[in-house]
């Protein structure tokens, strides 16, 4: 597409631009962006409404979660378990620790190196398109900002976590960055065609 520009003066555009300082436009902006995407047909209404839908996603869910609550234990024991039938546990070597540190530890490094083959496969996959949706690009921002608030209080030196803290938020960073090649990924394969 020709605009008329030189090559210099396109140039110099595109640092100035570079050089405007980032702020969001005011929400009316972007509510007027989307009544004019749905009046073009761009974007179509939900069928039953975001409300409506979380409302029943809670309540399946708070249902699922009663019934799993209120099954009987049917499971009948089996012949020489003196031991469960008495309610004692059974002994094994060594003493199982469900809690243990080595486990932690254990845990923490499989998270880490499952992460780093993450980011690996997420800096090989081609660069990012420069023409994407809206809703795209405001997912992978909002992922690469959660990653970005996990790895701050994963490395900030006055943040003092247990073991447990820890294993949480590697675990949870180990998910966003799954969902983040995932998207990468199907956003590379739509570019590709």
């Amino acid at each position: 597409m020709n605009c008329g520009l030189t090559i210099v003066e396109r140039d110099r555009l595109r640092h100035t631009l570079r050089e405007l300082p980032e702020t969001m436009p005011p929400r009316a902006v972007w509510q007027r962006i989307e009544q004019q995407a749905r009046a073009e047909g761009l974007l179509k209404r939900p069928a039953i409404p975001e409300r409506v839908r979380w409302a029943a996603g809670a309540g399946i869910a708070a249902a699922v979660v009663m019934l799993v609550l209120n099954l009987p234990n049917t499971t009948p024991p089996l012949a020489g378990d003196d031991a469960l039938i008495a309610g004692t546990d059974l002994p094994t070597v060594p003493t199982y620790d469900e809690t243990s540190e080595e486990m932690q530890v254990a845990s923490i490094n499989a998270l880490m190196v499952q992460s780093q083959l993450l980011e690996r496969d997420l800096r090989r996959l081609p660069y990012q398109p420069q023409v994407m949706r809206a809703s795209t690009t405001a997912t992978i921002d909002d992922l690469q900002s959660r990653i970005a608030a996990i790895d701050y209080q994963l490395n900030h030196p006055a943040i003092r976590m247990t073991r447990e803290q820890q294993e949480r938020y590697w675990r949870e960073r180990v998910r966003l960055m799954d969902s983040l090649v995932r998207l990468r990924y199907a956003q590379a394969q739509r570019a590709s065609f």
